[in-house]
Formats: C-alpha cells, sequence, structure tokens
C-alpha cells in the first residue's frame, strides 16, 4: 500500500496516517525525517544534501526523490508506506512518479482531506485553548496566524496536486471536517475499493493471456488445411504434359494418303 495524503495543515493528515501504520503495519515518510537521518547516516546523498543545505539553500526535488527512493528500498517499507510533506509542488509529483515507474512501483492512492477553512481556524483556536486548560505547551506553530501563512502557502503551491493526480484518476475526496471515526471509516471505504480493483484486474490479466496460446495454434491448422491447393495444381501441371508428349509421338498424317 502507497498512499498520499493531502489536505492543509490541521485538517488531520496525521492522525489518519498514524491509523493506518498501526492497521496496515506500513511506515509514514516524512521527508524532513530522511533528510536528516541520510545526513547523520553519510549517505552518498545524504552527503549531498548536508552540503546544501549548510550553505543555506533549499534542497532541490532530485534530491529530495533520491533520498524517498533509497528509504523505500529499506525492509520496513517493504509492505508499504505513506507520504507526508512529499510532493509538495507539481513539479515534485511528477519527479516522485519517474522514480516510481523506474522501480516498477505506483501510487494505490491519493487522499484529500478537504475542510473548511474558517472551521478549520475554529478547530485550532479550540485545540490551543484545550492544551492551555491542561497546562501543557502549546506548540510554535499551533496558532491562528501562523495557520493563515501556512494556509496561503499550501493553496499556492501544493493545492495544484488535486487537479494533477484527478486527472490520472488516482484521487479521492472525502469530508475532513467529519469526526475521526468517520474519517477513518471513509478512508478505510476507499481503500477497500481500490484493494478489490487492483485483485479483480489481476484476476482478468492470466485469462486474457492464457487465449492468447490457443488462437496461436489453430492457425497452423488453417495453413495446413490450405497446403493441398498447391498440390492440385502439380497433378493438373503433369497431366497436361503427358498429354502433350503423346500428342508429340503420334504419327502424323501425310496429305494425299488415305
Amino acid at each position: 500500500m502507497k498512499l498520499i495524503l493531502l489536505g492543509p495543515p490541521g485538517a488531520g493528515k496525521g492522525t489518519q496516517a498514524q491509523r493506518l501504520v498501526n492497521k496496515h503495519k506500513i511506515v509514514q515518510l516524512s521527508t524532513g525525517d530522511m533528510l536528516r537521518a541520510a545526513v547523520k547516516a553519510g549517505t552518498p546523498i545524504g552527503i549531498i544534501a548536508k552540503d546544501i543545505m549548510d550553505r543555506g539553500e533549499l534542497v532541490p526535488d532530485e534530491v529530495v526523490v533520491g533520498i524517498v527512493a533509497d528509504r523505500i528500498e529499506e525492509p520496513d517499507a517493504q509492505k508499504g508506506f505513506i507520504l507526508d510533506g512529499f510532493p509538495r509542488t507539481v513539479p515534485q509529483a511528477e519527479a516522485l512518479d519517474r522514480m516510481l515507474e523506474e522501480k516498477g512501483l505506483t501510487l494505490d492512492g491519493v487522499i484529500e482531506l478537504k475542510v473548511d477553512d474558517g472551521m478549520l481556524l475554529d478547530r485550532i483556536e479550540k485545540r490551543v485553548s484545550d492544551t492551555v486548560a491542561r497546562g501543557e505547551p502549546v506548540r510554535a506553530d499551533d496558532n491562528p496566524e501562523t495557520l493563515k501563512k501556512r494556509l496561503i502557502a499550501y493553496y499556492a503551491q501544493t493545492a495544484p496536486l488535486t487537479a494533477y493526480y484527478a486527472q490520472k484518476g488516482r484521487l479521492s475526496r472525502l469530508d475532513g471536517m467529519a469526526s475521526i471515526e468517520q474519517v477513518a471509516l471513509a478512508i478505510d471505504r476507499i481503500l477497500g475499493a481500490k484493494t478489490a480493483a487492483k485483485a479483480s484486474r489481476k484476476v482478468v490479466a492470466p485469462a486474457r493471456q492464457a487465449s492468447k496460446p490457443a488462437r496461436a495454434k489453430a492457425s497452423p491448422k488453417k495453413k495446413a488445411a490450405s497446403k493441398p491447393k498447391p498440390a492440385k495444381k502439380a497433378v493438373k501441371s503433369v497431366a497436361a504434359k503427358r498429354k502433350k508428349a503423346v500428342r508429340r509421338a503420334a504419327p502424323k498424317k501425310r496429305p494425299g494418303r488415305r
């Protein structure tokens, strides 16, 4: 199972991703975590990324895709993965598709959690007040002003991904403002339908392949049935030659004799 969850910040992607990780025993891959791990491990692509980050520059798409390519080869990702924070732009999505195609892999689905921005801001404010009431520290990015900035960035850079994946027939949309349990059930229905469709394609494909030898075997018989035609022509040709030879051998009548 290879998935991408799309939706603006605060839509609940992290909550649903963690539930899917626990249920299906797959891994959640964060590009930030993968970058840090690659740099720490000193992998070839991690060394390149470290040099770029040390210069204060943004890590280019091809480097991020290279890190993702290395990460999904690890044993814990063999059952599947959920990409978190990547792709963020259409060019990144195109680069990801090329990389997966080279590995003979495809995404099983892209699920968008649709939300209402106004209600999303209300949700964040309530979450902040609940956190304060419990006496817990509030995250630095967990406030309405920060959320507004992140929403602007999301709609400018990441929202176009929905059209990209919809055109490829991979996108599924659901109401992200529903309860956690309702969203979870909707995701399970989407994944169940995709799994069933994938299984049916695997059943149909061998049946089509099995029919090809039957047609291939039938064609030689047709050819064999048409072989006597040249033989008949040969017999007629021999008979004609014999008649011609007999006419030549017969005595010629001389004129004036009876």
